[in-house]
């Protein structure tokens, strides 16, 4: 049974969704002014893995993640580089969709931006209004957060102290400050705006998740994501909102994800401790190597990232290239070992025991490292035999789905030359002619080729 950590609740607690066997899930997305850190994609691999690991489990999915463009950030960022807000967010919103797809991340299943959706937005506000928890001042519509009872059951933000008349007009502010937040922004120069019932503006951060959360998902569902850093003030604005239009119960599941840490420090982009996959990648790294390292760490606790680290992963990611490859092609014999099938049946329990327990990934990897083990142990020994070679394939193809930490598998073919000289070293080998020998494994690998000598003649890897 799948188990989760409930922010809403403070405790872990088993998983079932309101709608027997579909999942209605609403990740909170990027906002495009810029491209995503590591810090980012941390999280959006966390949901990533869930989600892969709520199909694993047999359900249906729905899950919807949205992109904030329209929001300060955004209208600062397109304003110092002089063009259309949307020209702006178009062109961010492609680079995080491909840096999505460069870590092997599987797209959810809608992705819907917010100035798509000012219509739902305004209707939300009149459900407000009607239901007495909104106020006008200076042309900009707020939320009066001492008329919802229930504010601070999710992030326990207390409000006794919060002064009568102040008011919060920007997206981001104090996270010890619990005050009235706006829903509608009257327009300002410089800044983008819709004619509405409201008079011209644009919406408040906030708004525009509950607005499309609600639109896909219905007034109530499963399960809403984010960082952490999240909890207060946006998704306890979020939830007041949403309850206070509808009187119903807005999430089941709130589901947060933990801070990233760069060498031990908080990651900081005004001090300069940031990386992007670019900047990674162009230092050399992988992105399966990435993945990697930021999903190793269960979420719910920070993960230290460090280049020291990352280059440990690189070559954990190539060891289970080679093992994986290694088990494809190994030759054997026909039947089953009560020993080999035992450890794969032990294996899976494991990995899925892990993993119901609030995702835990390190566990889970720790079960497939001890499986790697004793089938590359079988397999020098020559006793894997083939119904355990299939199992094995089995599951760790299964593993890849949820985790996705093997990569792509290819058969590589070497061009003639290459192919020609191994067949020669063979042949040298065979003659004792070691000198021979020891003189193209050089060659080769000074190509770029490793070779590895095997019972059914030479294996090799690229570099």
């Amino acid at each position: 049974m799948l188990k989760l950590f409930n922010t809403l609740t403070h405790r872990q607690e088993e998983f079932s969704p309101q709608e027997n066997n579909l999942v209605k899930m609403y990740s909170c997305g990027p906002t495009v002014y810029d491209f995503a850190h590591i810090g980012n994609f941390r999280y959006f691999l966390f949901i990533d893995v869930f989600s892969r690991y709520l199909k694993y489990k047999g359900y249906k999915l729905l899950n919807v993640m949205n992109i904030t463009d329209i929001d300060d950030k955004t209208i600062k960022r397109s304003n110092e580089r002089g063009i259309a807000l949307n020209e702006h967010t178009k062109e961010f919103t492609a680079k995080f969709l491909e840096d999505l797809d460069l870590l092997g991340a599987e797209h959810p299943s809608k992705i819907v931006a917010a100035t798509d959706h000012i219509n739902e937005m305004i209707d939300l506000i009149k459900a407000l209004d009607k239901n007495g928890l909104t106020y006008i001042n200076e042309g900009s519509v707020y939320y009066r957060i001492s008329a919802f009872n229930d504010y601070g059951k999710l992030s326990g933000a207390k409000i006794s102290g919060n002064i009568s008349g102040k008011r919060v007009n920007v997206d981001e502010y104090d996270k010890e400050d619990a005050r009235d937040f706006v829903l509608w922004k009257a327009a300002k120069e410089g800044e983008p705006f819709w004619d509405t019932a409201y008079g011209a503006g644009r919406p408040g951060w906030h708004i525009e998740c509950s607005a499309m959360a609600m639109k896909y998902l219905g007034e109530s569902f499963d399960i809403h994501c984010g960082g952490v850093d999240l909890v207060f003030p946006h998704h306890e604005n979020e939830l007041a909102q949403s309850e206070g239009a509808t009187g119903k119960q807005f999430v089941k599941y709130w589901i947060h994800c933990e801070h990233l840490m760069i060498d031990g420090q908080k990651m900081s982009k005004r001090e300069n401790r940031f990386f992007t996959l670019r900047d990674l990648t162009k230092q050399g790294f992988s992105p399966l190597a990435i993945r990697y390292s930021l999903v190793s760490v269960p979420y719910r606790k920070q993960l230290n990232f460090t280049l020291d680290g990352l280059r440990g992963d690189e070559t954990r990611v190539k060891k289970l290239q080679d093992f994986r490859r290694r088990l494809y092609k190994s030759k054997c014999e026909s039947g089953s070992s009560a020993q080999i099938s035992y450890s794969i049946k032990k294996a899976k329990e494991a990995f899925e025991e892990a993993m119901d327990d609030d995702l835990n990934t390190s566990s889970a990897l720790a079960a497939v490292s001890i499986l790697e083990s004793e089938i590359n142990k079988a397999i020098s020994s020559e006793s894997l035999l083939e119904d355990d070679k299939k199992a094995a394939l089995d599951f760790f193809g299964k593993v890849d789905l949820v985790l996705g930490i093997f990569g792509e598998y290819k058969e590589e073919i070497l061009d003639t030359e290459i192919q020609n000289l191994i067949e020669e070293r063979l042949i040298a080998r065979k003659n004792k002619n070691f000198a021979r020998s020891d003189e193209i494994r050089k060659y080769l690998a000074e190509q770029g080729i490793i070779l590895q000598d095997t019972k059914d003649g030479t294996d090799w890897r690229r570099a």
